[in-house]
């Protein structure tokens, strides 16, 4: 593993750097929760994080899932068929994660930007990666706490609903530490954008993009000076300001 690809965020947070999405592991001890879990073709990667962390996959206490893209869900079946590891989301993504619908980009939708820098390249590493793999989720379930709670689970994190990207999007807050995981409604980076820094995703993967910009409004409130997205590097900065920069991009 690449020094650059596990990045301790600060004690008991570290970010992980797939081959192009990243997860987040949660550690309290030897109990872990884990944030995503990038595509099919890095489970051996993900495996491989835990381990340099000094856990082994029993040690995850349950898998949190921003939103159900193949990139993000990639080993949520195995961990969960394995070693009975539960799958958590937003209500309105549990239909998502079953595959009862289908909300990513189709290919036509690629072939049409094929032109754009950076998707030819991206849309093949996807494909070889499993992105296009049937990864549903058999048996995910709802947030086990009442709305707006923390989660009784290591790191106490906190979801906040966050739609538009798909309709059951969720960041997760870590008040304590002042750190925000934004998943897909607030990036860094990505392959097919030649922008850097706090942004919106390109438009064609957002299944809503007039409530990917509202929630940029949710995101602005909920304070923080870190930011650990699901594409692009770690930004330490105000997650105000980063939300703020996005929607002038964006516009």
């Amino acid at each position: 593993m690449r020094e650059e690809t596990l990045v301790e965020v600060t004690d008991g947070v570290h970010l992980v750097h797939g081959s192009n999405t990243n997860w987040v592991v949660l550690s309290e001890g030897d109990a872990v929760t884990l944030i995503d879990c990038g595509y099919p073709g890095d489970r051996e990667l993900l495996l491989e994080s835990l381990a340099q962390l000094g856990h082994a996959p029993e040690a995850i206490t349950a898998v949190l899932i921003t939103h159900a893209h193949n990139d993000h869900i990639g080993s949520a079946e195995h961990l969960s068929s394995a070693f009975g590891t539960p799958v958590y989301l937003h209500e309105a993504e549990v239909p998502h994660a079953r595959r009862e619908f289908l909300h990513q980009v189709s290919v036509g939708t690629v072939l049409l930007n094929g032109w754009r820098p950076g998707v030819l390249p991206w849309a093949v590493h996807a494909i070889r990666s499993g992105g296009t793999a049937d990864s549903r989720i058999t048996d995910p379930r709802p947030f086990p706490a009442p709305a707006g709670g923390p989660l009784d689970l290591p790191g106490r994190p906190v979801p906040v609903h966050t739609p538009g990207h798909t309709a059951g999007h969720c960041a997760y807050a870590l008040p304590r530490a002042g750190i925000l995981i934004s998943g897909d409604a607030l990036v860094s980076g990505h392959p097919t954008s030649r922008a850097k820094g706090p942004q919106l995703l390109p438009a064609m993967f957002d299944t809503e993009r007039r409530r990917a910009l509202a929630t940029l409004d949710i995101l602005e409130k909920t304070g923080g000076d870190t930011l650990l997205p699901g594409h692009g590097p770690l930004h330490r900065g105000s997650v105000e300001a980063a939300a703020r920069r996005a929607r002038d991009l964006a516009s």
